[in-house]
């Protein structure tokens, strides 16, 4: 029996984060394909959890998450209802516990914030769980991710070569409208927050043709897919990730020259593409944040409670607003947390933010810390315009980026590595730079 750590851990997250790329596409609630990789990734993390100890989470990370939870939690516990008087419209006054009027809800519809709390546990469990994989399982978690990004650019190939008709139904509890999503901006931000991985993959894994033709295809499907904050965001995080990443990698500068020349001629193709799109001046994403900011205005201390934006949302829109097609989204995740979770939502975002920024400040990052970043990052600026954490493919994708950021092993080992340049700086032998590679 040899010495060798188990490998099952990193095999079953690993499975999980697959899945959830192939399935996890939906937006609409109550989808049974949601509620199968919200059960496996809890399952998978808590049979991580049960082994011998393993890396521990950071403390200022842990106590966040656990504020998360606990923030969903009391928004459906009942509290006597005369705390809600002066902070609430009548017609948002959550449900009365068990028909008794003296104790309220803060949530106005309690099934759907349990629905959002299975689905910020499953994320939550997923996440804690890679962070206390080894740094070599972390990385090992990487072509998991990558095949299920490839399942879903062939997807979209088939989808965009056989005719105009791209939907599929049938497949899956949802249509799909691009690659294996419901959405194609949120195929798109899958698209996207590849792209640094693949620069890592090329630059730091010695596969440079291999992840060139990665990036090359996967902006070919962005073009494709015409999704206008894809397109712009995809042409910055290619710029940003060479820039960033290639600084400490082995290619030569003509091979960087060459990404350079490609995406010149991307640059152009995105232009063209862009220039012939129509924005509805009247009915669109600005009109969904005036009318937003409206609702957290009224609801700024408790919030209407997670998963009940569309239902709130209706009591603010102006009648001239109001059109066959409603609103399910604000189209901007900050607006909308802000709306369902009032103050404490809000302080829990910036904490987030500066945990991250904490991160990144922290000095020399281990590449595929650098790549999860921008990925992280694009992520959120698309946020701004969109709702893509709200499907569960991008949300465990989420989850493992940030496992990466904050995993205490990648600096550990950026330590060790310190630590053998000194000794031999002491020993009087001959002083190496180590290129930092998984």
């Amino acid at each position: 029996m040899n010495g060798r750590p188990s490998e099952w851990d990193k095999y079953l997250l690993g499975s999980v984060l697959f899945v959830s790329l192939l399935i996890g596409g939906g937006t609409a609630s109550g989808l049974y394909t949601d509620a199968l990789i919200e059960i496996a990734a809890m399952l998978s993390a808590a049979a991580v959890f049960s082994q011998s100890p393993g890396q521990r989470s950071p403390h200022s990370v842990l106590c966040l998450v656990i504020f998360a939870v606990a923030l969903t939690i009391f928004q459906i516990v009942p509290l006597p209802a005369a705390i809600f008087d002066g902070l609430r419209p009548e017609l948002l006054l959550g449900d009365p516990w068990i028909g008794d009027t003296r104790f309220r809800f803060i949530s106005v519809g309690v099934g759907r914030t349990v629905e959002c709390l299975l689905y910020l546990l499953a994320a939550a469990a997923f996440f804690l769980g890679v962070l206390r994989l080894r740094v070599e399982q972390v990385n090992a978690l990487l072509p998991f991710f990558l095949m299920g990004v490839i399942c879903n650019g062939l997807a979209a190939a088939i989808q965009y070569s056989l005719s105009d008709n791209i939907a599929i139904v049938g497949l899956l509890p949802f249509t799909i409208n691009a690659g294996l999503f419901a959405n194609v901006n949120h195929f798109s931000a899958l698209l996207f927050v590849s792209i640094p991985f693949v620069v890592y993959y090329g630059l730091f894994r010695g596969h440079l043709l291999s992840g060139s033709l990665g990036l090359v295809a996967l902006l070919l499907l962005l073009l494709a897919a015409g999704s206008r904050a894809g397109v712009l965001i995809g042409l910055a995080i290619t710029v940003l990730s060479v820039i960033f990443l290639s600084a400490r990698s082995r290619a030569s500068g003509f091979s960087v020259l060459l990404v350079f020349i490609g995406l010149s001629i991307y640059t152009m193709s995105a232009w063209t593409k862009l220039d012939a799109q129509v924005l509805d001046p009247a009915f669109g994403r600005a009109e969904f944040a005036r009318t937003t900011i409206e609702g957290i205005k009224d609801n700024w201390a408790t919030g209407v409670g997670f998963g009940n934006f569309q239902k709130a949302y209706q009591i603010y829109e102006r009648e001239g607003m109001i059109f066959r097609n409603y609103v399910n989204h604000a189209h901007n995740e900050y607006l909308e947390i802000a709306f369902e979770g009032g103050i404490p939502a809000i302080l829990l975002m910036v904490g987030y933010f500066l945990l991250l920024v904490a991160a990144l400040a922290r000095g020399r990052r281990d590449p595929l810390q650098k790549a999860a970043f921008l990925s992280v990052s694009f992520l959120l600026i698309h946020s701004l315009v969109d709702y893509p954490l709200r499907t569960e493919a991008l949300a465990i994708t989420f989850a493992y980026m940030n496992a990466i950021i904050f995993h205490k092993g990648f600096a550990e080992r950026l330590s060790r590595q310190s630590e053998m340049i000194e000794i031999d700086h002491n020993g009087d032998k001959l002083l190496v730079p180590i290129e930092t590679s998984s």
